[in-house]
């Protein structure tokens, strides 16, 4: 059975790396988009566009080795977090934050294209309060993202603040601007609103808790699953634990919520439409 958590960071630094990857492994988990942190997390000062650059070769090292290492099959998701061109903006002023993000999102871009990385991401806005000038930017630059994507015919992840209907339904009028494939834009941290996500053509990622996970279900089956594991051993476990999709899903087929067509659905058939990728059982 394929298992694919869709959202799932990784730290050689702070965290447990190749043993959160193997713990997902022994629960049964098989596929793993692991997304980029922050260049400040992978040891850059994250003040120009080589340090995204730098850190986004790095984390693409990190996910070779978890292939190399790991029975699971990894994907790399490369981009510039929204808090990181917060921090910039702080330090450097916003036309200089703006430019160098724009680089560094074609830099990502490339990665994509070469087939190093699977999606651009995590990008977007701020789940924290800024100035208006801020958030104004942040959206100009998620819109980049997204027409780099388009261009690249590669997804995008999206780091948003917390998300209700009138932000899907916002979310997708910028997605007819850019004129991006809506089902390529993935919405992390997704609340469980499956029919809404469909209306407006975006992919929902959800956060497998159970209550979640029960109220997506019951809308479809047009969604993933994902931990946002953070790999942080001050906070082990957070936001969930690395074995929560593959235990989380065998316990709703055991149950009978989720039925082997759904689970197919959600681990193999969205993922592949959304990525383009060969999800194949060994």
């Amino acid at each position: 059975m394929i298992i694919w958590d869709d959202h799932f960071h990784v730290d050689p630094y702070k965290g447990i790396f190749l043993e959160a990857v193997r713990q997902f492994h022994r629960a049964g988990g098989t596929h793993l988009v692991v997304v980029y942190k922050t260049a400040h997390d992978y040891g850059f000062s994250g003040l120009r566009a080589e340090d995204f650059m730098n850190a986004m070769d790095f984390h693409i090292g990190l996910v070779e080795k978890i292939n190399k290492e790991t029975p699971v099959k990894a994907y790399a998701v490369v981009g510039v977090h929204p808090a990181e061109f917060v921090y910039l903006a702080e330090q450097k002023g916003l036309e200089y934050a703006k430019n160098e993000v724009m680089k560094a999102l074609e830099y990502a871009q490339g990665l994509c294209m070469e087939g190093k990385a699977i999606a651009i991401g995590e990008i977007g806005r701020p789940h924290y309060e800024v100035s208006e000038e801020i958030w104004n930017a942040s959206i100009e630059l998620m819109k980049y993202g997204m027409s780099l994507a388009k261009e690249a015919d590669c997804a995008v992840q999206l780091h948003t603040e917390s998300f209700d209907e009138e932000k899907f339904r916002e979310l997708g009028k910028y997605v007819r601007e850019v004129g991006i494939k809506p089902y390529k834009v993935v919405k992390h941290f997704s609340p469980p609103l499956v029919k809404v996500a469909e209306e407006v053509g975006v992919f929902p990622s959800i956060i497998a808790s159970k209550k979640n996970i029960k109220e997506a279900i019951e809308q479809g089956n047009r969604f993933m699953m994902e931990t946002d594991y953070i790999d942080d051993k001050r906070r082990p476990g957070a936001v969930l634990g690395p074995k929560t999709v593959p235990k989380r899903t065998k316990a709703f087929l055991q149950n009978g919520l989720f039925t082997e067509e759904d689970v197919y659905k959600i681990h193999m058939e969205n993922p592949r439409k959304v990525y383009e990728v060969e999800v194949e059982e060994d």
